[in-house]
């Protein structure tokens, strides 16, 4: 007869034996992780004890503490002036030319120049111009890839995210006042997804082993509404929420390059390879510098090296093509799409993922600058110095916005406070259809000619992708560095002196505003002290110094003088890459645009017609790249459909907002307004019910856009208009005529 074994004894057995298969699972993961990093273990100790001012006793505490000071003079020391930095590029011959100055061509630069080797680098526009500032703007692993390297038993994922992850972990411990931790809430509709998503999280936990940021946690579904309130309510079952890294992606590229520049690199912007120079060695050509031409100035040089790095991003084959014109393309550019909505779309400390669009893509809503960043599309697309979003791609986002937010919110197209296009330089894999397949893992191509071309990769892993390509670089053109790569642990412009309670110093010391005290250590780091004695006084009792740029934001005058010293050329470098007003608020851009052209033209000598150049300039860059032109769906011209009487009625209706009887309502316009009515509205608000119907993109409405709003009201086109209410409600409060029922406000179109 079988032994009995009753089910309370079966239980325990089974959880007993969850609990060990579990504990070596993780054990499996973490231990490897723990001891590939006992020996740094050490370091990481005593870099910390000093930190808090402790003694450290070492067998070489000299030597390191010399070391120590030596870089801290080198990261305090003035920075060369561009044209001193270009004198370099046209008389010195470099063992290293990057070209590219996105965060991959920096980061090369900046481990070139580490390793001891003489190192240029040039940069068609400004540095992070392109994909680099246009990203998610998080530093992570890859949650959607380690499924795939789970399911799929894909070792080459597996190894892209384990890769990742621990870059990730460096790159918030190089630059802690540019890089942080973000929970990114999961948000769990079927039963069976818990356990499913939970395992899934939990892996990327043990895959970052000790490196993981912190840990992640599953939230019932009251807990959930509690920290995301916005947050869908029906069906909801639960949420995990895992960690990545969020940072300021252009600052970031800056601060690499500015670090290159500090260490010795000559890294400009605004210069652009016009040709690649070959010389024959040993019976064949190669590659020996490029022909440059400085955009600013029209001026063309040779810049002479040892040997060339195309890191170009997108424009990776345009390079390769330049030393063999029959070269086939590695590169597939493809379009990622991002738009920005108000802050009170989500929390301020929590993103929210979206597994599973109604396409299979990825969607991430993070909050980011005090606001919401929504995106991003994977479409293939062509190369172009100005990628632009379309309202198709935006209307996509909306749509999957919608799935995941309660139904008390109404998601409109309105809201939008700006929206960008990035490209993706993908590399190809032939036996893969789309670009969703293609794995965002990088190569290093050697063409014939010694050119060297790193391709792909993301801006997580750009530090390895770096290091490995030096390494082919010096093995390939046999260079001689004086030591081995130095850039993991290396600290980045700004991070040597930065502590989390700087921005209290700069409360204290310089009588700045806490808001704007808090943006500057987490902007600039230690040299946010730099940035606040450039600040003009304000002429108030508080704050004493920090005059803004724009009052919604906290970007100060200061800022524009410190971005001119780290080689900002162009008015559009200030809006889009040393602040990001560009990529937060198109219309308060537009605000703030002559005041930092005037700023600029004082520190660079700027006359009238280059001010007028620049202006022309950055509202195009406004309004192609970064959405302001895109029209709503109501902005199509239709035929009035009025009576006399209701055209009076609506005349007298935008008479009472246009308070100077100039023809058109501005927004200072509806500034009095809110304020005669005594109604507390944001400058975003009254942006956005300026923005609803200004079809001319002009920040006025006219009395022809006005009646095209009333019209669009009256067919149904668009049911509500928080303007037209403000029309109404002005005229009623003066009592000249009866209200026309009008569909409930909602400020959007």
């Amino acid at each position: 007869m079988p032994p009995r074994i009753k089910l309370r004894t079966l239980k325990k057995v089974l959880y007993v034996g969850a609990a060990v298969g579990g504990s070596l699972l993780l054990t499996a993961g973490v231990y490897p992780e723990i001891a590939s990093r006992s020996q740094s273990f050490s370091s990481t100790y005593n870099t910390i004890s000093r930190k808090l001012g402790f003694c450290v006793i070492e067998e070489d505490q000299g030597d390191t503490i010399k070391a120590a000071e030596d870089e801290l003079r080198l990261m305090n020391k003035p920075l060369p002036p561009r044209q001193e930095i270009l004198n370099s590029l046209r008389d010195e011959e470099f063992d290293i030319l990057v070209i590219g100055g996105g965060a991959t061509g920096t980061g090369v630069a900046l481990d070139a120049v580490t390793r001891g080797l003489k190192t240029g680098l040039v940069e068609k526009f400004d540095f992070g111009s392109g994909t680099s500032s246009r990203s998610t703007k998080l530093i992570h692993g890859g949650v959607r890839y380690l499924q795939k390297a789970i399911f799929n038993l894909d070792l080459e994922q597996y190894r892209m995210v384990k890769e990742a992850l621990a870059e990730r972990s460096n790159l918030v411990n190089i630059a802690p006042h540019l890089a942080v931790p973000l929970p990114i809430m999961l948000p769990v509709y079927k039963w069976w997804q818990v356990p499913y998503f939970w395992f899934g999280i939990k892996m990327y936990d043990v895959v970052s082993g000790g490196q993981v940021l912190k840990p992640s946690y599953f939230l019932t579904k009251a807990k959930a509404l509690e920290f995301f309130p916005m947050l869908k309510k029906d069906k909801l079952m639960g949420a995990i929420v895992y960690y990545d890294g969020q940072h300021n992606d252009a600052r970031m590229n800056v601060s690499l390059a500015v670090t290159a520049v500090r260490h010795g690199a000559s890294a400009a912007n605004y210069v652009e390879v016009l040709k690649l120079l070959k010389e024959e060695i040993d019976g064949r050509e190669v590659v020996c510098g490029a022909r440059v031409k400085d955009t600013l100035t029209d001026e063309e040089w040779d810049v002479k090296a040892k040997c060339v790095i195309n890191a170009t991003g997108p424009y990776t084959d345009r390079i390769r093509m330049m030393a063999d014109e029959c070269t086939p393309k590695i590169c597939q550019p493809s379009s990622g799409v991002h738009v920005v909505l108000p802050d009170y779309y989500s929390p301020e400390n929590m993103g929210l993922l979206d597994p599973a669009t109604s396409d299979g893509r990825v969607i991430f809503f993070l909050p980011w600058q005090k606001v919401t960043v929504a995106g991003t599309t994977d479409t293939p697309c062509q190369v172009t110095d100005y990628p632009q979003p379309t309202e198709s791609e935006i209307q996509f986002i909306l749509n999957e916005i919608k799935n995941y937010l309660s139904s008390d919110i109404e998601v409109r197209r309105g809201d939008v406070l700006s929206a960008w296009s990035g490209i993706r330089p993908l590399v190809i894999d032939p036996s893969k259809s789309d670009t969703q397949s293609i794995a965002r893992n990088h190569v290093i191509e050697v063409s014939p000619s010694r050119l060297i071309t790193i391709a792909g990769g993301k801006w997580t892993t750009y530090r390895h992708m770096a290091e490995e390509t030096v390494d082919r670089a010096v093995k390939v053109c046999k260079l001689k560095p004086t030591c081995a790569c130095r850039t993991k642990g290396l600290l980045l412009d700004g991070a040597h002196g930065w502590s989390p309670t700087l921005f209290i110093r700069l409360v204290q010391d310089f009588g700045l505003e806490n808001q704007v005290a808090q943006h500057l250590a987490n902007t600039y780091g230690d040299k946010a002290i730099m940035v606040a004695k450039l600040s003009n006084l304000t002429g108030k009792c508080w704050p004493v110094v920090g005059r803004r740029l724009h009052e919604e934001f906290p970007y100060i005058e200061g800022e524009v003088k410190y971005a001119v010293r780290e080689y900002a050329c162009r008015a559009i470098d200030i809006i889009a890459r040393r602040t990001r007003l560009a990529f937060c608020n198109v219309h308060a851009t537009q605000e703030a645009l002559p005041k930092i052209i005037d700023i600029m033209a004082q520190e660079l000598g700027w006359d009238e017609t280059r001010k007028k150049d620049e202006y022309c300039r950055a509202d195009t860059f406004l309004r192609r790249e970064m959405g302001l032109d895109i029209k709503h769906s109501m902005c199509t011209q239709q035929q009035l459909n009025f009576t006399k009487e209701e055209i009076n009625q609506y005349v007298k209706r935008f008479k009472s907002l246009d308070f100077d009887n100039k023809g058109f309502i501005t927004i200072n316009d509806l500034r009095s307004y809110f304020e005669k009515v005594g109604e507390c509205v944001s400058e975003d608000q009254m942006h956005e019910i300026l923005n609803e119907v200004d079809l001319n993109r002009n920040a006025q409405v006219d009395l022809g856009e006005f009646l095209q709003l009333m019209n669009a009201l009256k067919m149904g086109t668009v049911s509500n208009s928080r303007l037209a209410m403000a029309a109404r409600f002005s005229v009623e409060r003066e009592g000249k005529t009866q209200p026309i029922p009008v569909e409930r406000s909602g400020g959007g179109v």
